[in-house]
């Protein structure tokens, strides 16, 4: 339904004006639920996700932050692996480099086994580490490097920062996990795994 209505008119290219005018009305009774819609798709848009959470249009940083939480309520990650803008009216394709938000920050509450790490997303999203909200740890095929991730909602994802990820080291520990000694964290009442324990520097081995 992107080239032309039954007046044989030919209809205007998805718009984000047009995106962030449904998302606002959308928005007034809280998160859209997206998952419930069912539209058509109407091509993509020139929007992208950078790997910071920058998020662009035409190739410009989207300055307002409200408009980026505006979009971002109606952000969906479907089953084929992309990313839409999703409305009652319309489904947009857009570009995510990594993943769509960034935890920029995290506050442990108790300790050890007990212990509760609550994340927060650059939007503002907050997230508890547990089995509604589970933390991975992609390990980079040739360096080796860790980038870790925290489940936010509904299959969308936070690359969790560089600073905030060490902050989560230091409190780290080793624990069993699939039959095997690995080093990570707890939260909610989960282990969440970060690296086997042998490949560790010693003076990480507890």
């Amino acid at each position: 339904m992107n080239e032309s209505d039954r007046s044989g008119e030919t209809l205007a290219p998805p718009s984000a004006e047009g995106i962030a005018d449904a998302a606002r009305k959308a928005a007034k009774k809280g998160l859209p639920p997206v998952h419930l819609w069912n539209p058509p798709f109407c091509g993509d848009l020139d929007m992208r996700i950078a790997r910071d959470g920058t998020w662009f249009y035409l190739g410009t940083p989207i300055g307002r932050m409200p408009l980026v939480k505006l979009f971002a309520s109606v952000l969906r990650h479907d089953e084929d692996g992309k990313f839409y803008l999703v409305t009652p009216v319309e489904k947009v394709g857009i570009t995510v480099d990594d993943a769509p938000f960034v935890a920029v920050d995290a506050r442990v509450e108790g300790a050890e086994r007990d212990q509760v790490v609550t994340f927060v997303t650059n939007l503002g999203d907050e997230a508890a580490a547990g089995t509604e909200h589970p933390i991975r740890v992609a390990r980079d095929p040739q360096t080796g490097e860790p980038a870790p991730y925290i489940h936010i909602r509904a299959r969308l994802e936070a690359l969790i920062d560089r600073k905030t990820f060490y902050r989560l080291v230091e409190i780290g520990e080793h624990a069993r996990h699939e039959g095997g000694d690995w080093f990570g964290l707890w939260s909610g009442g989960v282990f969440f795994p970060f690296i086997p324990s042998d490949e560790l520097p010693d003076d990480r081995h507890g």
